[in-house]
């Protein structure tokens, strides 16, 4: 099933940017829990339960929650086809700041261990994972770390939009063309930093923020050095998914929009998926940065329908 949207839905600025403004989806299905982590931290999980055997997991992307337009897009759809839902939030993103000095960054893959363990302890049949941006880098980090000691109860995954190159992505990010990206993402992480500064006011310094013009500023001055990193090329590094791929051994469907405004040639392995017969990668012509809008009566997104359809040919249930 291709992705072939109307013309006037084509332009990759227009679909990363109408859904996260535009688009209303109820959470009031959401039911909230907060569990503890193993280094004494917390994570928020919303859950949709309705007793299924099957459950996905939803992964957000940076900055994002589990309440965002994509997350509850994806989380009704999963529910109609009879999945119960998880979808968890990284640390620091679920309003409330966490109690560590460091939150989280694009490679840390911990929590979603920690979740999916704790899912694990559920009654649930079959596993399965939905990660968008960073968190399908997380995902296919995890998926790949993993390789054959996965539980056989992960049934596989789907993943949209992944920069899984780092650093030419972080690139790409930093063009003119998308400062509008660039000023949203500073801004969130600005406030939560400053939200951090009262709990730590020793260990942060916000005097130099203003100077901060694109992720490598700011992954030099703060995700680097709170997360044990050399610099931020040893972070992007080290938490770029792509060097992952390969050790992958469920299935993973793979969607990127080759006009995704956040991702560059890098950010497509075709190569590294050819040598994986577990793995597919989709590159529709458009769809931005988790995007790939439709109109309908159900107002399910493609990526929606997609993503469960090929869940639904893996599942027994």
């Amino acid at each position: 099933m291709s992705y072939s949207p109307s013309w006037w839905l084509r332009n990759g600025h227009f679909q990363s940017i109408y859904p996260s403004v535009f688009r209303k989806l109820d959470d009031r299905s959401f039911i909230r829990e907060r569990i503890e982590t193993p280094d004494d931290d917390f994570l928020d999980l919303d859950w949709v339960c309705s007793g299924h055997k099957r459950l996905v997991v939803l992964t957000h992307g940076l900055e994002g929650h589990s309440r965002r337009p994509y997350m509850l897009g994806m989380a009704a759809a999963a529910a109609r086809q009879e999945w119960d839902v998880l979808a968890w939030n990284f640390r620091s993103c679920s309003g409330e700041p966490n109690r560590h000095l460091s939150s989280y960054h694009s490679g840390a893959t911990n929590d979603l261990e920690t979740v999916i363990n704790y899912a694990m302890t559920k009654s649930y049949k079959e596993i399965a994972l939905v990660g968008f941006s960073i968190g399908g880098n997380k995902t296919l980090i995890h998926l790949g770390l993993g390789g054959k000691a996965l539980s056989s109860k992960i049934l596989g995954a789907v993943v949209f939009s992944v920069p899984c190159d780092l650093s030419s992505s972080s690139k790409q990010l930093a063009l003119r063309k998308n400062v509008i990206y660039m000023k949203n993402f500073l801004g969130s992480l600005k406030q939560k930093l400053r939200d951090k500064k009262r709990l730590y006011p020793h260990e942060i310094d916000l005097k130099n923020f203003s100077k901060i013009k694109n992720f490598y500023d700011f992954d030099s001055q703060y995700t680097a050095p709170m997360n044990g990193f050399d610099s931020a090329e040893d972070y992007w590094f080290k938490s770029s998914s792509k060097q992952y791929i390969e050790n992958i051994r469920v299935p993973t469907l793979m969607v990127s929009a080759k006009n995704d405004p956040f991702l560059t040639p890098e950010c497509f392995p075709y190569e590294l998926v050819e040598r994986n017969s577990r793995l597919t990668l989709e590159t529709p012509e458009f769809g931005g940065h988790v995007g790939f809008m439709s109109f309908n009566k159900s107002k399910r997104y493609w990526s929606e329908q997609r993503a469960i359809d090929y869940l639904g040919s893996l599942s027994q249930f």
